[in-house]
Formats: C-alpha cells, structure tokens, sequence
C-alpha cells in the first residue's frame, strides 16, 4: 500500500498531523538536497555509542524473542532487520487489548497499544542485552516521553515488553546502569511492561522501510538510524535485512 493510501486509512486527526508532519518532511529533503547535507534527526541523543549492559540473559536459549516499542515501527523494524543474528522483525502493536490491535484505532493515543516491534534472534549470535544495547543507542531516543521526532501521543513511547522474568531484569538494570552512568542528555523514560501480549500490524506496515526508501518521513527519521547502526556498531550491521515478506513470519 501506498503512503496515501497508508494515510487514507488513518483517523482523521491521525491523516491531519501526518499530512503537516510529512509536508515539513518534504520541505526539509529539498532544504538540505539544495545544501548538499544528508537528512538526519536533531536530538542530541541519537545514534550513541553508550555502554554494553552490565547484566545479560544466560545463554542456552534455542531461540529469543524482544518485543520493543521506540515512536514509528517502521523506524524500529528496519534497523532490527539489519542486524547480525536477527531472524524476524515484525512490526506491530502491545500493550493494549486484541480488539483495538489496529492501526486506525491504536492513532487515537487512547488504546493502551504502542507501536511495537516483535524481534525474533539467534542467541549464539546476539544476546538480549545486545538487542537492548541497539535499541537504546540507534533504533530511538529513550529520553523523549509520549514521543519520538514528529509523532506524539503514547502510542509512540519508549516501551520494553518483557517475555519473561529475566528479561525484566535485564531491562531495568540496563536503564538504571545508563542512567547513572548519564549515558544521555536527561533521564530514561522508558516504561518495561510485562505481560502484554503482541499482535502483528497490517501487512502495509511490514517492510516499509525497505519498501519506501524515498519517502521523506523515512528519509529524515529512519534511514539516518541504519547509518548510525552501521557507524556505531558496525560488527552487528548486516548489509541485507531481513523481511518479512521473505521470511514470511509476520504472523
């Protein structure tokens, strides 16, 4: 699906600030195409290099799963499937209940749902904690509340949705080890929820980085978080992402 049509399918005040957030998009591509500058994001916090977490999940895992939320999934998912040991990145949304899991609804910021990827990895190759370390320094800014860039409303917040207990622990130790360390610029405000189940998005939401290389929204908010990826922790950035549409695990 197209992005206008993305757009049409939208609520009406969801369509509006979309459409006056990617007009500003698009005048901002031509501003900097006429300055030969490449796109990027204004928060001082994004792309870091921060720590590697202190406390990490015990290996044995035959397969793991992270389900993140960090503003826009499409941002989120593409730079998770450009990373070493990922099999599957699913774009969706957890946090609320199955009968709101859609998108025309979860744009009212009053479903309790976040948009939220659901992260399928090989733990001989990542661990959690790693996952954590790239969502922290390249896939968001964790400072930003109810937010990311342009979009507003908590449906956009910075959210981790542990599957288990030792992932709840990871989490919270890893945001106490940044915060103390002042790894950013003002405190974490990232919630960890438990217990949330995940539903996968429509099928116009998978891949739509990849798919919509050009659009502006991707170009000034996402592509540049596949750049920092790949300057940042080049030892886990994978040339080729992984899709959904190959894999087809979007389920």
């Amino acid at each position: 699906m197209s992005a206008s049509q993305e757009r049409q399918h939208a609520p009406p005040g969801v369509r509006t600030r979309r459409l006056a957030n990617w007009a500003v998009f698009g005048a901002g591509v031509l501003l900097l195409g006429a300055f030969g500058m490449t796109a990027s994001r204004s928060s001082a916090d994004e792309g870091k290099q921060i720590q590697a977490p202190a406390l990490d999940e015990k290996p044995g895992q035959a397969t793991g799963v992270a389900i993140l939320a960090g503003g826009c999934f499409w941002g989120v998912q593409g730079v998770f499937q450009h990373v070493e040991g990922v099999t599957s990145a699913v774009s969706g949304y957890a946090g609320g209940d199955k009968a709101t899991a859609e998108y025309r609804k979860i744009g009212s910021g009053t479903t309790g749902h976040a948009e939220t990827v659901r992260i399928t990895y090989d733990p001989r190759k990542i661990s959690y904690g790693r996952i954590l370390q790239i969502y922290f320094s390249v896939a968001h800014d964790p400072t930003e509340l109810n937010r990311q860039g342009p979009d507003v409303g908590t449906q956009y917040r910075s959210a981790i949705f542990p599957t288990n207990a030792e992932q709840a622990s990871v989490a919270k130790s890893y945001i106490a080890q940044l915060n103390q360390a002042h790894a950013f610029s003002a405190a974490i405000v990232t919630t960890i929820e438990p217990g949330r189940p995940f539903y996968p998005a429509e099928d116009y939401h998978q891949d739509y980085l990849t798919q919509h290389p050009t659009n502006p929204y991707i170009v000034i908010n996402d592509l540049p978080k596949i750049e920092n990826l790949k300057r940042i922790l080049p030892e886990m950035y994978r040339p080729t992402p992984v899709l959904v549409a190959a894999t087809g695990k979007g389920g």
